[in-house]
């Protein structure tokens, strides 16, 4: 008021709807979607009037959540172990394709093993030219098998590379292959774009649309919303829109 903005104007640059950003000057907290999302509005509403979004959402947090809810509140990343997650964008976890080879690998040498000790056992036995060519053809299949098997655990086309590029304060949760967290409830800022991941299929929640997605290397814009957004993303299907209740979460 002060600053003679209406709430329209305010609507349109930070893109949240104009009954949230009442709600948020009323502190009718029941009004809004929930915890994250508040501090998400306030941050991005402190940012739009030239205020302190740090001790706006910290003040939200001492007088209106509740311990329980504090304690299992997601750790937002600092911006040094935001880089180091975007470097490495990986799970610690060994990839089907790594188990796969390794496998294969146990395999062979242990045939080799085999075929050794038949080879020593041949200078005090008759020859068992069956028996070897046996441990040969067991060899070959073996090989044959590791390279089928790498081949068909994940080929390259199946994957698809998505970044983030940010134009105004976002809040972020994506989610790759078996349930990985890539990027884990963060708010990216304006002008931030995030390193490039690839999975066979991603899942996304954006807190607003001030975002562009490149999907193989294409910009894809995010269509004007004052709610979050989700997305499910692979190869075959592209992007395609999820409804409020099927949204992934970072909590």
């Amino acid at each position: 008021m002060r600053a003679r903005i209406d709430v329209s104007e305010i609507e349109a640059q930070t893109k949240i709807r104009a009954k949230y950003l009442r709600a948020l000057e009323n502190e009718e907290w029941g009004l809004l979607p929930g915890p994250t999302f508040v501090k998400s509005f306030l941050r991005t509403y402190a940012q739009a009037l030239g205020l302190d979004g740090k001790a706006l959402v910290e003040e939200y947090r001492l007088q209106h959540e509740h311990p329980s809810e504090a304690m299992f509140e997601p750790i937002v990343p600092t911006a040094q172990s935001r880089r180091t997650t975007r470097r490495t964008g990986s799970s610690e976890k060994p990839s089907r394709t790594y188990m796969l080879t390794v496998g294969a690998i146990g395999v062979v040498i242990v045939a080799l093993i085999a075929l050794l000790i038949a080879g020593g056992n041949s200078s005090k036995n008759p020859p068992a030219t069956s028996s070897t060519a046996a441990t040969h053809s067991d060899v070959a299949r073996a090989k044959h098998g590791s390279g089928a098997a790498a081949h068909h655990a994940v080929s390259p086309t199946a994957l698809v590379a998505l970044s983030l590029k940010a134009s105004a304060l976002v809040y972020v949760c994506l989610i790759g292959d078996d349930g990985r967290k890539v990027l884990p409830g963060i708010d990216l800022q304006p002008g931030e774009r995030t390193h490039t991941y690839h999975a066979r299929r991603f899942e996304l929640t954006l807190g607003n649309s001030s975002v562009t997605m490149f999907v193989d290397g294409i910009p894809r814009t995010v269509s004007p919303s004052s709610q979050a957004i989700g997305y499910s993303i692979t190869k075959a299907a592209g992007r395609r829109a999820l409804p409020a209740g099927q949204l992934p979460t970072c909590t």
